[in-house]
């Protein structure tokens, strides 16, 4: 079972996960999270977990801003010292509702809770939802070359020479090792899904980069990464504390 934890101190978060792990051995946590805009991008770039610890007060505001943001199809079991929000918890995915400090009877029974409602049907989903994406992977081919417009002509772009697709001022751009870029009329999620995710990787909403163009990496404030290409950019490329660790694999070995 894989879960995340929407917790802004991190020792809460790591006395949490070690009751987890003492709990249930085979629970893997996926990520710490630590405020709503760290929440939201994981959340879009990632499948979702099969269950989620979600703290109501985070250091950027209330965690229930999140559900306005992106859609969490999983099972939430909320960690609160306040009891007033029990009511607009279950208003969400909340299958349960404990209160700080977290005793390991009280985690032990709603983790419970959480497997006698899902039962037979998450492990068969699971094992359903596996197969689909490995058929998705073997059948699945990527473009080697973008059509673009220029002036009258319709420009070859090959992916194999393109260091980033970035937006800019709601446009998508995409800046080839020469440094040069030309607008193409798709999202970035539209071209991310048409990339080989071996070879691209989503940074953050605004980026996505390849492999080819990363010169090095530097430490950022808050445990995060900023990515430095080969050629100058005008912006940092920075990734979340959240996704440097899935960043770091992407980089050493692919997906």
């Amino acid at each position: 079972m894989k879960t995340v934890i929407i917790e802004d101190e991190i020792m809460a978060a790591e006395t949490l996960k070690s009751l987890i792990a003492e709990i249930q051995e085979d629970i893997e946590v996926l990520a710490i999270l630590q405020s709503i805009e760290e929440s939201v991008e994981w959340f879009e770039m990632h499948p979702s977990p099969d269950l989620v610890f979600m703290d109501i007060h985070l250091a950027d505001g209330s965690a229930f801003m999140i559900f306005d943001s992106v859609e969490i199809k999983c099972p939430v079991i909320f960690t609160t010292a306040y009891d007033e929000y029990a009511l607009k918890a279950f208003e969400v995915n909340s299958i349960d509702y404990i209160l700080k400090p977290i005793g390991k009877a009280a985690l032990e029974k709603a983790i419970s809770k959480y497997r006698k409602l899902n039962g037979n049907i998450s492990k068969n989903q699971n094992v359903i939802d596996n197969l689909l994406d490995t058929l998705r992977r073997y059948n699945k081919s990527y473009k080697n070359y973008f059509l673009v417009h220029e002036r009258d002509k319709l420009i070859p772009i090959a992916l194999d020479d393109v260091y980033y697709i970035f937006i800019d001022t709601k446009i998508v751009k995409i800046v080839t090792s020469d440094n040069k870029g030309r607008y193409i009329d798709k999202t970035l999620d539209e071209i991310m899904n048409e990339l080989d995710p071996e070879k691209f990787f989503r940074a953050n909403r605004q980026y996505i980069i390849s492999r080819s163009s990363i010169k090095d990496m530097s430490l950022w404030f808050g445990n995060k990464l900023s990515v430095n290409l080969k050629i100058p950019v005008n912006k940092k490329i920075i990734i979340s504390k959240a996704r440097v660790k899935e960043f770091k694999q992407w980089f050493a070995g692919g997906n």
